[in-house]
């Protein structure tokens, strides 16, 4: 390496000397912090062998951001001036750059002839180290185009990878505690169900398409192993994704392959026997880069604070993209997650509170048999620009779940009647066995066409598109889950287990109801939709579009799946869903504005008299603000919204029939929210929320009208603060950090007749990152639930059991560390 150092006394220039062979084909290794910008480019030039100028004055009281990871010259040099206004230029012979104002280039290009730019197909999700820190500013899940947030007005968050490795998140659920609105609600102890703005909603997307089944069984679990990020759209969003929940949907954007190689191997242990391996490598296949893959998945083995609770989890998702021309490109991914575990049925109210016994205490049995879930998700992306205006992208994804388990569980466990025997004074707990086999195969694909024009003066992004969705499902019920089967009580305070295995033998003979204990389910849609973005004077964003669905459910049932088939209803429905949206941005860093927009969605589903339900209809007005503070770095959102849903469906307790429903009529949700998330400084940053959420039954035939919503607190929030240190040598590399989850009190039931109280939760970590040769060593410790506090974290959705026996209590004290490996 040959570097020189000068010192002008005219000017004070300071210069680098050195070859610039390589400058913008290398591909190296860079690691550096956030540091002043004179001495990250005197960095660069010393790795590069770079002959770099530039005067003293010009860099003063500049900073560069941190880089890591592996780039060409000009991309790593490109990144250390993105937050500055500077550029460079070459000496003509391309021996020497030398930095200048970027004014100057720009003058400089206007002298000489205007060549147009090949014509490049832009990725959907944004690659790792193209989200500085905890700030994103992009996302697609609002408009289905690259629009930045600032300039879109709809409510979206979204929480990055980087929130989720310094969380050491291993479910979507504990992912989503950093979104305001968005509560978890599980089933059978999974975490993949959730109430957004108070609405059930047992769906999520995966880069932009439905992931599993529509009628059978619930939302697939996701690892987030995988996981680009995850973003949330607040309210209703049928007019881009069709049958959906008005309160809003969430879309999990998977790891995509890149062109510059980096790996990672991690190891995590913890509390209860948690062992999880944890891997990810991309790179590109050929010299062209053209083809890239990625493969990227998890081990996980775990225990629980929960008695006879375990978890045995392999997810492995291989992707490649194939780019033959800088306008098209495909990506190819299959994501597979096998699961062993073990169906918990959590606890039981007693009064108006959880019942007051260790949260740990289990009422399912040692000896239960393992309870299994399979999923495959095969995704398929073809992206092609015609030219600078157009472009063509569809979508495929078709998904096939398989879920099987056995439990001993509460007697009478859908119709909320004695499920403690009053005659030996309420301390008798009285079961039955159920099982349920649910198996799914469900396809869906979109083809989105969207344009970026200019108009008499006016700029338009537009989008015109055309989806389609195919799912069909078979569930099969087993064991008398009505009566309490003798010789399975439990004593609730002193429980002696050991049930013996001709109680499981005999469930699993017994087909239950008789004679409908297999169903057959059938949903088919479409849909055609468009949305225009306007701007007008670079301030003013008008949005508008529409939607029209056609919708086929269908439900049979019978004693074999073919005479459900047989059996099969089918019901059509159709429906128009507008959104209008107006946003204005007097300077670049507020944002103002509103929007309305409606939801349908097909019920799929029938009454206790066997009559088919007519669709859900959402509705919501929304107001709010943006802004980006901080040099753009942090981004807030503040949002007030008033939503209404009709013909929401519960379970018929009055009927016998465990499948039977009835809609409450109508409710209505309405609130305050408050997200942020990024950096105040290079060393700072957070994301964090905060919720007033009143939603409440507002028309009922049962008795409930005026009743807040199960599961939905009044205030709820969350705080997280990360402190990375990098300006001071001896502990450069260490970070920590804590965060506080706050939930209020929320109703157990729609009936309201209990609670669970309000909780606070602390949580912390610590961190360091090592410099290994070409490689970084990262030792990371968290806490979770610090102050070993005792909260419950939701009641079931009625879909396993009623409330009142299906409250899920939150994890006590728990540590995990892990050594990660990045090279």
């Amino acid at each position: 390496m040959k570097h020189g150092r000068f010192l002008s006394s005219a000017v004070g220039a300071l210069a680098f000397s050195v070859s610039l062979s390589g400058m913008a084909e290398t591909v190296r290794h860079f690691d550096q912090p956030a540091q002043p910008l004179g001495k990250a480019l005197t960095e660069f030039a010393d790795q590069t062998g770079t002959k770099l100028l530039f005067p003293a004055q010009l860099v003063e009281g500049l900073t560069a951001p941190a880089l890591h990871g592996h780039y060409t010259d000009t991309e790593a040099l490109q990144r250390l001036l993105a937050e500055s206004p500077l550029t460079y230029a070459t000496d003509g012979t391309g021996g020497t750059l030398t930095l200048i104002r970027a004014e100057k280039r720009m003058a400089a290009l206007d002298e000489q002839a205007v060549q147009l730019a090949p014509i490049m197909v832009k990725e959907e999700a944004l690659a790792e180290d193209e989200v500085h820190g905890y700030a994103v500013t992009r996302a697609m899940s609002a408009t289905k185009t690259d629009t930045p947030i600032m300039d879109t007005p709809v409510s979206i968050q979204v929480v990055p990878r980087a929130v989720m490795q310094d969380q050491q998140t291993t479910r979507l659920k504990d992912a989503l505690e950093n979104v305001s609105g968005v509560r978890p609600q599980t089933s059978l102890g999974r975490g993949h169900g959730f109430l957004i703005r108070g609405f059930k909603n047992q769906r999520v997307f995966r880069n932009g398409l439905v992931a599993g089944g529509i009628s059978v069984g619930e939302a697939p679990e996701f690892d987030t192993a995988n996981l680009q990020s995850v973003e949330v759209l607040k309210g209703p969003a049928a007019i881009l994704f069709g049958r959906i929940e008005p309160g809003g949907m969430i879309n999990v954007v998977t790891k995509r392959p890149e062109d510059t190689s980096r790996y990672s191997l991690e190891q995590r242990f913890g509390s209860y026997d948690f062992y999880r391996t944890e891997w990810d490598a991309t790179g590109a296949i050929t010299e062209d880069r053209s083809w890239r893959y990625r493969f990227a998945g998890a081990y996980q083995n775990n225990e629980s604070f929960r008695d006879f609770n375990f978890n045995d989890r392999i997810l492995v998702q291989p992707s490649v993209t194939w780019r033959p021309s800088d306008a098209t490109e495909m990506t190819l991914d299959v994501e597979a997650l096998y699961q062993e575990y073990q169906a918990d049925r959590g606890l039981f109210a007693i009064g108006d509170r959880p019942a007051p016994i260790p949260i740990s205490r289990s009422f399912i049995d040692p000896d239960d048999p393992v309870d299994t879930l399979s999923r495959v998700n095969l995704g398929f992306t073809l992206t092609h620009a015609f030219n600078e205006t157009w472009t063509l992208r569809n979508r495929f994804l078709a998904s096939f779940n398989e879920d099987s388990n056995l439990s001993v569980k509460p007697a009478n466990a859908f119709t909320v009647q004695q499920f403690l025997d009053p005659g030996t004074g309420n301390r008798t707990y009285l079961r039955n066995i159920f099982s349920q086999a649910a198996e799914s195969e469900t396809y869906t694909t979109n083809l989105d066409l969207t344009g970026n024009l200019e108009l008499w003066g006016t700029k338009h992004q537009t989008l015109v598109g055309f989806d389609f969705l195919r799912s069909t499902g078979t569930y099969l019920t087993r064991g008398d889950f009505i009566n309490p089967v003798p010789g399975l009580e439990i004593d609730i305070y002193n429980p002696v287990y050991g049930i013996d295995r001709s109680f499981y033998a005999n469930a699993l003979a017994t087909p239950f109801p008789a004679g409908s204990s297999h169903s057959y389910f059938r949903d088919e849609w479409y849909g055609v939709y468009f949305q225009d973005h306007i701007t007008l004077w670079d301030t003013l964003h008008i949005l508008g579009g529409g939607r029209y669905d056609w919708a086929t459910t269908g439900r049979g049932r019978g004693d074999s799946f073919r005479a459900a088939e047989a059996d099969l209803p089918s019901r059509k429905d159709e429906g128009f869903s507008p959104r209008v949206g107006i946003l204005y941005q007097p300077w670049y860093w507020l944002s103002v504005y509103g929007n309305w927009t409606t939801s349908f969605g097909a019920n799929n589903t029938i009454t206790n008299s066997g009559a088919t339900v007519d669709p859900e209809i959402g509705e919501q007005f929304e107001a709010g603000v943006k802004t980006e503070l901080f040099d753009q770095r942090l981004t807030a959102t503040l949002a007030y919204y008033h939503l209404t849903k009709e013909n929401i469906l519960t379970r018929d307790f009055s009927s016998p029939d465990p499948f039977a429903v009835a809609p409450i009529g109508e409710a209505r949700s309405q609130g305050i929210e408050l997200d942020v998330s990024g950096q105040i400084t290079d060393e700072l940053s957070l994301i964090g929320s905060y919720a007033f959420t009143d939603a409440r039954i507002t028309k009922d035939n049962d008795g409930r009208q005026g009743n807040r919503m199960n599961n939905v607190p009044e205030h709820a929030g969350s705080l997280w603060l990360k402190y990375d240190i990098q300006r001071y040598e001896p502990l450069n590399g260490l970070s920590f950090g804590a965060g506080v989850f706050v939930a209020g009190q929320r109703e157990g039931d729609d009936a309201n007749t209990f609670v669970l109280p309000g909780y606070v939760r602390l949580d912390a970590f610590a961190a360091y990152r090592y410099r290994l040769s070409d490689a970084n060593l990262i030792a990371q410790f968290n806490i979770r639930n610090l102050l070993d506090k005792t909260y419950y974290e939701s009641t079931d959705p009625f879909q396993s059991a009623p409330p009142r026996v299906g409250i899920y209590p939150g994890a006590p004290l728990t540590a995990m560390g892990s050594i990660r490996l990045e090279f």
